[in-house]
């Protein structure tokens, strides 16, 4: 067996990101969520190495120094990143990696590993987006009003993606994601190491 796949998904908020990746995830036992580092501290019933890795803000910045994250922010006063040699490790064992990322970390990931597999979950029309959004009941008319600024900002990013698929359904955004895997896993650059023993 080859390499496995990194697969980035990004999308605006209320895109319906988490449901399309947790499907994936329950349907394809070969595909597994990349674990982020964190300097925040664990809530109830979250586990160390299985919801985060939690570390130091030292060694965290320790980890920054030495290059060893494919993406990194500071958010709400903690750090978060996608710790490098646990995805590459998964990868080189013929494990796919998903990371369901914002689109600036996304472009980070990009520049340091170009062979992953980058896709964008598109709405089906900002309207749309605007229902989903409110229909969460979460949201001040302030907060849904900043989202939907960002999600025009983000759908304008879509170009450096390799695939965009539209959230319309579930269940076809899913299958829409393996058919897409399925294809890059038989991209003749993936099977250089079969394609040479012939």
């Amino acid at each position: 067996m080859g390499n496995g796949l990194l697969i980035v998904i990004s999308g605006p908020s209320g895109v319906g990101k988490g449901t399309v990746c947790k499907r994936l995830l329950a349907d394809n036992d070969r595909i597994s969520l990349s674990v982020s580092a964190t300097t925040r501290k664990a809530r109830a019933g979250e586990i160390d190495k299985i919801s985060y890795f939690f570390i130091s803000k030292e060694e965290f910045e320790d980890m920054v120094k030495r290059e060893e994250f494919l993406e990194y922010a500071y958010v709400h006063g903690n750090y978060y990143g996608t710790p490098k040699k646990y995805v590459l490790d998964k990868i080189e064992n013929g494990q796919d990696v998903l990371l369901e990322i914002d689109i600036q970390g996304a472009l980070k990931v990009k520049e340091i590993y170009p062979d992953g597999v980058f896709i964008f979950i598109m709405p089906p029309s900002m309207e749309e987006l605007k229902k989903r959004i409110i229909n969460r009941g979460t949201e001040t008319e302030e907060a849904i009003s900043k989202r939907l600024e960002a999600a025009y900002e983000e759908v304008e990013h879509v170009l450096k993606y390799d695939y965009v698929v539209l959230n319309d359904e579930i269940e076809t955004a899913v299958k829409k994601i393996e058919a897409i895997i399925d294809a890059e896993r038989c991209k003749v650059s993936r099977q250089l190491d079969i394609i040479n023993k012939i």
